[in-house]
């Protein structure tokens, strides 16, 4: 969905000039009685009314922040119509703002589309600043980074791996599919104790379907009625309220995806065959004093919906770029595959306990989150309170957005950053790759940095670490797999051809003798 597409016909063309007029006069108002004691960070000139709306295309807009950063600096001061914007280009700009000042830099903007017309109200990727946010995160924490709940998770993830690993051998033409399986498979029982057997599954179907739906929709922060609020207003009925329809169908999928599997563990509680779970934790701490009031059962939900919208969509998505990677770059998977065998051998799956002795399937799972950066403008931050940067002026209120592409392309810490070169990460020092691992910017920064990093990073590598083990893949003969992507808030790879072919007629039965192991 484009960021800025135009949504108003000539009903609402005429109330949003209005509202243009407004804004323009307050603009001229501001401009002659405002003095700025210190300079704003350098960008393009803006316009009285659209600021520098005209000077965004409709796709890849990072590129064009990226073009920014190349004439103005690492910190770009622009304007989306009359929203102050700061780009933020490098790690050390975002490292230096977004980390060191994160009391400051770590609040949201107002996402009028996604929070309040879709209903990802609750979720703690789109909560502002307060108490309510740090009870989230505390859940978060608790259930994602610590060691004792990381290995609890690591029976599940070793079977829905299996599990995905079996389908590439039945049907490997649905590698996606597959893909989609083991991401939601995993998710759906970590947050619901829900096991699930197909895509066909109903909560399954649910909460992909509401997931690339709330993606398609639109990027947080980026929507029309993001910077013009009066725009929520207008009736759903009406000329140029498509978006507001869209957000309304989007919003009975979100409610369907918080409220089904949540009274699914409520009933299972009650009936004493809950199987342990993220919401099933929560729910039970609340049963010793009645049960959840409203507000808690809707934080319990927003929480378990933010595992799966966050977790979810962007580790398929991930998962996809790896498999894409090995097929546009068979030399990397050669060498990939050659090191699994020395190291593990050809007579069992591979397992965690193995990561550390595989440097070099761990470069290249690095190289593909440098080299096609999942979310390349992350999800916008906003600031609270007037600050500074190297003597500008940062005013308080500012929307935020660090370009998490340009900095996985950043050639001065990734030389010739458009080539795929996992032996980048075995040529630097342990200090080095360590700094400049693309983990530091792809899950975020400071207060907003994702809990479930450690989880996500497993849950690739295992399936990953399988793929290599017990499969040939390549691209069709005579076909050139291009690598394009979607332009959006998530960079999906667009489709492409694939063959995928066990390495020998021993693979069925690894993978079932992985499986009875686990069952022991």
């Amino acid at each position: 969905m484009d960021a800025f597409s135009p949504i108003l016909t000539p009903v609402g063309l005429a109330a949003f000039l209005f509202f243009l007029l407004r804004l323009s006069l307050s603009h001229l108002n501001t401009t002659q009685t405002t003095k700025q004691p210190r300079p704003l960070p350098p960008g393009p000139v803006a316009l009285p009314v659209l600021g520098n709306v005209h000077q965004l295309p409709q796709m890849y807009q990072e590129q064009t922040f990226a073009e920014w950063g190349k004439q103005y600096g690492e910190v770009v001061y622009a304007k989306i119509f009359q929203r102050p914007v700061l780009i933020l280009n490098t790690l050390r700009a975002a490292q230096e703002l977004l980390e060191k000042k994160s009391s400051n830099f770590s609040d949201r903007p107002r996402l009028i589309l996604l929070a309040e017309l879709m209903g990802w109200d609750n979720v703690v990727t789109h909560l502002k600043m307060g108490e309510r946010h740090k009870r989230h995160r505390k859940w978060m924490h608790d259930n994602f980074q610590t060691k004792s709940a990381l290995d609890g998770y690591r029976t599940v993830q070793l079977r829905e791996t299996y599990t995905f690993l079996a389908g590439l051998l039945d049907t490997p033409a649905d590698f996606l599919s597959h893909i989609n399986r083991w991401s939601t498979g995993i998710i759906m029982d970590i947050t619901y104790g829900h096991q699930i057997a197909s895509l066909e599954d109903p909560y399954s179907r649910l909460a992909h379907q509401t997931t690339t739906e709330t993606v398609r929709g639109g990027s947080p922060g980026s929507m029309l009625v993001d910077f013009f609020p009066l725009l929520k207003e207008l009736p759903a009925w009406g000329p140029g309220a498509g978006f507001k329809r869209n957000a309304f169908r989007i919003r009975a999928l979100v409610e369907e995806l918080m409220n089904a599997p949540y009274e699914l563990v409520r009933s299972q509680i009650a009936a004493g065959t809950a199987r342990p779970s993220f919401t099933a934790s929560l729910l039970e701490e609340t049963f010793a004093r009645g049960g959840p009031t409203a507000e808690e059962a809707d934080d319990i939900k927003g929480a378990a919906g933010a595992i799966f919208a966050a977790g979810s969509e962007t580790t398929v998505t991930v998962l996809s770029n790896v498999l894409l990677a090995l097929v546009m770059h068979p030399e990397a998977f050669a060498r990939a595959q050659a090191e699994m065998d020395r190291v593990v051998g050809r007579a069992r799956v591979p397992d965690l306990d193995d990561r550390g002795s595989l440097p070099y399937l761990d470069a290249v799972l690095a190289e593909v989150l440098r080299w096609r950066c999942p979310v390349p403008l992350a999800i916008p931050h906003n600031t609270r309170t007037e600050d500074s940067w190297n003597g500008f002026r940062i005013p308080g209120d500012t929307m935020v957005v660090p370009n998490c592409w340009n900095m996985t392309q950043d050639p001065a810490a990734y030389p010739a950053p458009h080539a795929f070169r996992p032996e980048r990460w075995l040529e630097m020092d342990p200090a080095t790759a360590d700094a400049r691992h693309p983990r530091r910017i792809v899950f975020g920064f400071g207060r907003r940095l994702c809990p479930g990093r450690e989880f996500a990073e497993a849950n690739v590598w295992l399936a990953a670490a399988g793929l290599v083990a017990l499969f040939d893949v390549r691209a069709p003969a005579g076909v050139d797999v291009a690598g394009e992507y979607h332009s959006g808030f998530v960079s999906q790879p667009k489709p492409f051809a694939c063959e995928i072919r066990p390495r020998g007629a021993d693979c069925a039965d690894l993978i079932e003798k992985a499986r009875t192991a686990l069952a022991v």
